[in-house]
């Protein structure tokens, strides 16, 4: 590919980006009509520290924002209404959405609990409409079959990136499609900042280099960026501002891990115990569903006090099981210098690789332990987290309630 003559990108956009707007607070609105038009938040934990997942459109308009703390947010707004998460909500809505995209094309693909990409390429659907009207479509039945209070943003480009880049244009409930005709005025309403992956740093190595504006990133020649950028990232945007696809590829996950802000005042290994336990239940299993076991374990304590302590572990084998995750889990743990209560323990599984090709023990009847491990996934999959539970949990029922990130499939978590 000749980058001196490449131009923006010709073809008919045929990809579309879905995004729900305000998606945790929205959902919450859905769910219970008294909470519709009124300021609220869902957040971590209610308490004044704890960190906001979403805010409600009406929120947003007062300067909540997701990552604010509750604190801060009842500071601008004291009225304002906390809500903790409902996963199974949350799984709920995910899914029928996704059901009814699948309706118009079998290329889903979920990004995360409120986004999703869809491609119409090649799809017979085209000839009965156009994918504005498509689009509109979506939004109406979504509306009418899922959720009255439930709104969407979509985006339609002919890449990724520009389509995700079109749904964020006119938040909440917008409907823009960037073309070849229509790119260049799209790029003059943008700051480079508005552009998904381009943050504080990457928008000071653009401005080093002289530019300034997302028109002056889309003029300048592969050296230029290259000189901002110093990597094949470079090359990535060049094409990404021009319509090609660069982003279709699917990385593998590189841990999983869950993390809990503890309001007791606990300093011992014996009191954090239970809920390291609960922490490494949690992550155990969904590495497992995933089909992956790690051969790393890393435990991260944040104190009241100010500090924080941190380790990881690797080991000979990969672990599958939670009794070994957190076998390894608490004797990190147990290295700990803690000199303050622990105000955030964290747990995660890395060095992944696929359980298959676990190795049998020659003194270990480890498919036994694994059938037994899979059951009891089952069974908390079927009946709700933590109806069976190991020992070492004991002490921890209320803590480390179920969560979704907005980083992850909700089928993941």
């Amino acid at each position: 590919m000749d980058t001196r003559i490449l131009g923006f990108n010709p073809a008919e956009p045929l990809t579309m980006h879905i995004d729900i707007n305000s998606c945790f607070a929205t959902i919450e609105q859905q769910a219970d009509p008294r909470l519709r038009g009124l300021p609220i938040a869902v957040a971590a934990y209610d308490s004044p520290r704890g960190c906001i997942l979403a805010a409600s459109i009406e929120a947003k308009k007062l300067g909540i924002k997701t990552g604010m703390l509750v604190g801060q947010g009842k500071s601008i707004y004291p009225k304002l209404i906390v809500k903790t998460p409902d996963s199974q909500k949350y799984r709920f809505i995910h899914q029928a959405l996704k059901n009814l995209l699948l309706e118009y094309s079998p290329t889903v693909c979920p990004k995360s609990i409120d986004e999703f990409v869809v491609n119409f390429e090649n799809h017979a659907i085209l000839a009965k409409a156009g994918l504005l009207s498509i689009a509109q479509e979506i939004k109406n039945r979504i509306r009418s079959e899922i959720g009255e209070w439930i709104s969407v943003s979509i985006g339609i480009g002919p890449n990724r990136f520009l389509a995700k880049t079109a749904a964020g244009m006119k938040k909440p409930d917008g409907l823009v499609q960037i073309t070849k005709e229509n790119f260049y005025e799209a790029y003059q309403t943008l700051s480079l900042r508005d552009l998904c992956g381009i943050n504080f740093r990457n928008e000071a190595r653009l401005n080093s280099v002289g530019i300034g504006s997302v028109c002056e990133f889309f003029a300048s020649d592969l050296p230029r960026l290259q000189a901002a950028f110093r990597s094949v990232n470079a090359y990535y945007w060049f094409l990404r501002l021009r319509g090609w696809e660069v982003d279709g590829v699917e990385f593998g996950r590189k841990s999983f891990g869950n993390s809990y802000s503890i309001p007791q005042n606990y300093t011992t290994t014996a009191e954090l115990s239970p809920i390291l336990a609960k922490l490494v239940n949690k992550s155990a299993s969904r590495m497992r569903r995933a089909g992956m076991s790690a051969y790393g374990v890393h435990v991260f304590a944040n104190f009241k006090g100010g500090g924080f302590w941190h380790h990881g572990e690797r080991t000979a084998e990969p672990m599958f099981y939670t009794s070994e995750i957190f076998s390894r889990a608490v004797g990190i743990l147990s290295k700990a210098n803690i000199y303050s209560p622990v105000h955030t323990l964290a747990v995660s599984c890395y060095d992944l690789t696929d359980s298959k090709a676990y190795q049998l023990a020659l003194f270990e009847n480890r498919t036994k332990k694994k059938y037994l491990a899979e059951t009891m996934d089952k069974v908390n999959n079927h009946f709700g987290s933590f109806v069976l539970t190991t020992a070492n949990m004991l002490g921890a029922e209320n803590a480390v309630h179920d969560r979704i990130g907005f980083g992850r499939s909700a089928l993941e978590v």
